[in-house]
């Protein structure tokens, strides 16, 4: 029995239908097990519907919180805020692996640390509670669970140049630039998806993902300079080295 009280509390909403909370953490991997078929539902379906309700309260927020910028940057900020990377950051948040429903074989392949799989829990956990209670309850969770990347920012990133922008910041108080790292890549040749994570003072700092490593490299750089932004990670320069640390605050 999935402890779906818990995770409830977490997500600040009791479902009336909590079948819609299980269905969205059933992983696809399920219907492939031996025995079970096409005839398991899994979370497929509201990942669809949670990714369309997301796209809609994330750019709703950008427009009215920024007037001055134009459909560029801010198509530019709600891609960075939904990418696999922040997502799943979100479903770890809610520590979501720990309640997914997966086969074994997933399961023993790390599913429940996965990027994609978290990142996919999530929207379909939105999905979920948009069916159960109605559009403003879902963007108060969507806008509550942003609100240490988003919500207290005053202003853009430099969407453009985050990298810049990052080392930047950085070096206003440390002579050290921060340095990037390829962390995996995945897919075919004509499809393939970066993972990188970008270091200062030796500290990881934030991962991002792109079909490139440059945009990896940037994606990552965003995450960084959010979380700088909301105060999620505190930058100081570190004693007789000069070099700069980061620590969660």
């Amino acid at each position: 029995m999935i402890p779906t009280a818990e995770l409830e509390t977490a997500l600040g909403h009791t479902f009336r239908d909590r079948q819609l909370l299980i269905l969205a953490l059933t992983h696809p991997s399920l219907a492939h097990e031996a025995g079970v078929g096409h005839l398991q539902q899994h979370n497929q379906r509201l990942e669809f519907l949670g990714d369309a309700v997301l796209q809609l309260v994330l750019t709703n927020e950008l427009y009215a919180r920024f007037p001055a910028h134009g459909e560029g940057p801010l198509t530019q900020a709600r891609a960075q805020l939904v990418n696999r990377a922040s997502l799943a950051e979100q479903g770890r948040r809610l520590n979501l692996g720990r309640f997914l429903i997966l086969s074994r074989g997933e399961d023993s392949s790390g599913g429940r640390t996965r990027n994609s799989t978290l990142a996919d829990a999530f929207e379909a956990v939105v999905g979920a509670v948009f069916l159960d209670a109605g559009y403003e309850v879902a963007r108060a969770l969507v806008l509550s669970q942003f609100r240490n990347l988003f919500g207290e920012l005053g202003e853009l990133p430099n969407l453009e140049n985050p990298k810049g922008e990052l080392q930047e910041l950085l070096q206003a108080n440390s002579p050290n630039p921060p340095g990037y790292e390829q962390i995996s890549v995945e897919g075919p040749d004509h499809d393939r998806r970066f993972e990188c994570a970008v270091y200062h003072g030796g500290v990881e700092l934030a991962r991002g993902n792109g079909r490139s490593k440059k945009l990896a490299e940037s994606a990552a750089a965003l995450v960084a300079l959010q979380k700088i932004k909301a105060g999620e990670i505190r930058v100081s320069t570190g004693a007789g080295t000069g070099a700069s640390t980061a620590a969660s605050a």
